[in-house]
This record gives C-alpha cells, sequence and structure tokens, in this order.
C-alpha cells in the first residue's frame, strides 16, 4: 500500500505542479482581461438574474437558481471546511490569499464554462438537457477532437467516485462517531436510504433538494463563522495584515506550525482552491447545462457566482476563523483545526462544524452523483444510468465501513483522497484546453447579448 500510495503521490505533485496551476490561473485570467472584467463588473447584475431564476424560463429541466444551488452542491462541501485548514496548515496564512486570487480570476472560467455548456448541450433520449465539457468539446471543436471530450467523461467518471462519494461519506461517518458516538455502520445505511432516495429522482429531485438544503447550510455556517469573527474582531485586521503579508514572504516556525516557504502558499491555496470551487475543472457547467434558460450568457453570469460565493465567502470565513483565533498555529490540521478555531471562540463549536460538514459532504455526494452519471452516460448511452445507481449507492457504503477495520482501510481512504484528487486534475486539463479553443465562443456570445441589452 506504501508503495501504491508513493506512486499516485509522485503523479499527484506532477500533475498538480507548477505548469497546472499556472495553466489553471492562466486560463481565468485571460478570460477575465478578454472578457474586459465582465464577471466583476457585473456581479451585481448575476445576483439579480439568479434572484429571478426561481421562476423558470426558458428552455431546460430545471430553474436556473436551482442548477447554481446542485452545482454549490457539490462545491461546498469538506474542502471549505477541512480544504481551506489543511491549506493554511502546511502553506501557512498566505495561501488563503492565493485561494482568493483562484477565486476571483476563476469566476471568469466558471461563466465561460456555464456559456459553453448552455450554448452546445443536448437533449438525450430521455428528454433531458445535458452538456458540460465533453458535449461543448464535441459539438464545438468537432470530430478531430473527440477523444479529448471521451478522456474528461472517463476522468469525470471515475474521479466523482473518490472525491464525491466516499471521501464524503468517510467524513461524514468520522464526524459522527467522533462527536455523538454514531456507529459507521448506521450512518451507512442511513446514508444509503437518503441518498437512494433522492437518485431516483434524476436532476429534477437532486435540484430540488439542493435548492432547499445549499442556502440552509449556507446560511447556517456563514452565521456561526461571523459569530466567530465578532467575538475575535480585535484580531481580524491583524489576521488579513498576515494573510497578505504571508502570500509573499512565506511563513516562519511558531507553536506547533513548522513554517513555509512562498511556493508553499502558491502551491496549496490554489490547489484547495480549485479543489474548492472547481472552477476549471468541468464539473459545474454539467449541471448549468440543465438549467432552464433562454440565454448561455445568463446563466454565465449566474454560474459565475458559485465561485465567488463558495470561496470569497464561505472560505474566507473559515481562514480568517483559522488565523484570527491563533488556531493555525497549533499544529492541527484539516478539520480538526476548523473546529479547534470554532471551539476556541464559541462553546460548542466544534459541533457546529460537524453539522456543518455532515450536511456539506451529503449535498456534495449528490451534487457529484449527477456530474458522474453525465459523465458514465456520455460514455455507455442513457440506457445504463441505473447501473451507475447501483455502483454509486454501494461506493457511499464503503466510505464509512472503511472505519470499522483497522489500519488498512484508514491507508485505502488516503489512497482514494489521493487518486481523486489525481484525476481532478486530469479532468481539468481536457476541459481547460477547450476552453483556450472555444474562447472566441464566449466572447462573441457576451458581446452579442450586451449588445442588444
Amino acid at each position: 500500500m506504501e508503495t501504491i500510495n508513493s506512486l499516485v503521490g509522485q503523479i499527484n505533485s506532477i500533475v498538480w505542479g507548477p505548469l497546472m496551476l499556472i495553466l489553471i490561473v492562466g486560463v481565468g485570467a485571460f478570460l477575465l482581461i478578454r472578457t474586459a472584467f465582465m464577471p466583476w463588473r457585473k456581479i451585481s447584475y448575476g445576483f439579480s438574474l439568479l434572484w429571478q431564476g426561481r421562476s423558470p424560463e426558458g428552455v431546460g429541466d430545471i430553474s436556473a437558481f436551482n442548477a447554481l444551488m446542485t452545482s454549490l452542491s457539490a462545491t461546498i462541501g469538506t474542502g471549505n471546511i477541512a480544504g481551506v485548514a489543511t491549506a493554511i496548515a502546511i502553506g501557512g496564512p498566505g495561501a488563503l490569499f492565493w485561494m482568493w486570487v483562484t477565486a476571483l480570476v476563476g469566476m471568469a472560467t466558471k461563466y465561460a464554462e456555464a456559456v459553453l455548456a448552455v450554448n452546445f448541450r443536448e437533449v438525450d433520449a430521455e428528454g433531458k438537457h445535458i452538456g458540460g465539457p465533453m458535449y461543448y468539446i464535441k459539438n464545438g471543436l468537432g470530430k478531430k477532437w473527440h477523444w479529448l471530450g471521451f478522456l474528461f467523461a472517463l476522468f469525470g467518471a471515475i474521479a466523482a467516485f473518490g472525491i464525491g462519494n466516499m471521501v464524503q461519506s468517510n467524513s461524514i461517518a468520522d464526524a459522527l462517531d467522533d462527536k455523538i458516538g454514531l456507529d459507521p455502520m448506521m450512518t451507512a445505511v442511513i446514508l444509503i436510504v437518503l441518498t437512494g432516495a433522492v437518485l431516483i429522482g434524476g436532476i429534477t429531485r437532486i435540484a430540488v433538494w439542493a435548492g432547499r438544503l445549499v442556502p440552509f447550510m449556507a446560511f447556517f455556517y456563514i452565521v456561526f463563522g461571523l459569530i466567530v469573527l465578532l467575538i475575535n474582531i480585535g484580531n481580524v485586521p491583524a489576521a488579513i495584515g498576515t494573510v497578505f503579508s504571508h502570500a509573499f514572504t512565506g511563513t516562519a516556525a511558531q507553536g506547533g506550525f513548522a513554517g513555509a516557504a512562498v511556493w508553499a502558499a502558491i502551491r496549496f491555496g490554489v490547489a484547495r482552491g480549485v479543489f474548492s470551487n472547481e472552477a476549471g475543472l468541468g464539473s459545474a457547467p454539467i449541471a448549468h447545462a440543465a438549467a432552464k434558460t433562454n440565454d448561455p450568457v445568463r446563466q454565465g453570469s449566474i454560474a459565475m457566482l458559485g465561485t465567488f460565493i463558495d470561496t470569497i465567502i464561505v472560505c474566507s470565513i473559515t481562514g480568517l476563523a483559522i488565523v484570527s483565533s491563533g488556531a493555525w498555529t497549533t499544529g492541527e490540521t484539516g478539520v480538526d483545526l476548523t473546529a479547534l478555531a470554532f471551539s476556541m471562540s464559541l462553546a460548542g463549536g466544534d459541533y457546529i462544524v460537524t453539522i456543518a460538514l455532515t450536511i456539506f459532504a451529503f449535498t456534495t455526494i449528490l451534487g457529484w452523483s449527477y456530474y458522474g452519471e453525465k459523465c458514465w452516460q456520455y460514455i455507455f448511452g442513457v440506457g445504463t444510468i441505473r447501473i451507475y445507481r447501483v455502483l454509486w449507492i454501494m461506493a457511499v457504503f464503503i466510505g464509512p465501513m472503511a472505519l470499522t477495520f483497522e489500519g488498512g482501510a484508514r491507508a485505502g481512504i488516503d489512497l482514494i483522497w489521493l487518486v481523486a484528487d489525481t484525476l481532478n486534475a486530469m479532468m481539468a486539463l481536457p476541459n481547460l484546453i477547450a476552453l483556450i479553443l472555444l474562447s472566441p465562443v464566449v466572447f462573441k456570445l457576451t458581446q452579442e447579448y450586451y449588445a442588444n441589452k
């Protein structure tokens, strides 16, 4: 197992190396500049469209509002709690700054993804609207690029079982076992029942549940996170200063923190930022392709809000809570670091984090089930979807049950994390290539929309 972990770790360090990070940020910056910073200038317009999008308008299967909620159900997850904490624990407070940078340029990436997804979407044999990178590669770039769409779908279908399924159910079971002593077997059974009940209804039911759970869970976490920041309000200005200064100077060792160079802050800030908001990964446009909309630019303007909400709001609250409380110097990492930061400032703060993590992880399972299903459908056809759903529910069971075994199972979950993280990067590559090649379409549609408007 150690040999396999080492091998996958080496591959991971390559695919998430400097070239990938430069490509992700570079493509986002290119799209941002060529759209004349439209995602920044039109953010209030995006929120107004989101509010209007609660009432379906146009052709599609789910409302524009629920399309964003489905997207957020997959992005607002363990990355917002454990991912931010891990980035700060390894890269120092400066990692949060680079997460912000990734999000600010990622808004343009997410906008372009959704515009292309709606513009090049199809209707399958069951009358459902389907789209995403594999479809805008197929319909936008032509037959000679079909292999690229196939690779994206292949990586996406496999990665979904790891990052969107087993690691999420394992995190839920681990948190509930630690805080309230709930047996992992019971957690597995509950998750199977809940997940199966939602998946039977496909994207329509997933979207309905996402539309209910995501606003609630985001509001719940943001409110308590702001309370933590208010309690530490005297430290918040200094914390923000620390984030900016350490982003360019590195972080010296202090307390239980071992110290980190500038490169560590950049690497883990960008990588964890992408892991959290998924801008450039190509997953979110799969949900937005199903939206009821009469214009690709309208849905793109709503889609870009996902990156803003996920990273600029939710991840910032986690990061500033960790830095302002001083918890980042204790040597803790992951969800334990976030829980410590909340509990240092608020009685029962660790239970608040546990509740948030449980809901976040469950909605991630729902959101990624749809992403993986559409990737599977692209390869094997719509008639095989039931097979995928059965496999998905079986995988939900495996995550919690890993906690009931000694040693090897824990190492197995760690390996699944690593493999899924690697496949995420391999998903991003075909998508980023397609975004560059199809960017003229994005620019043309954007110019036409605002010229007519």
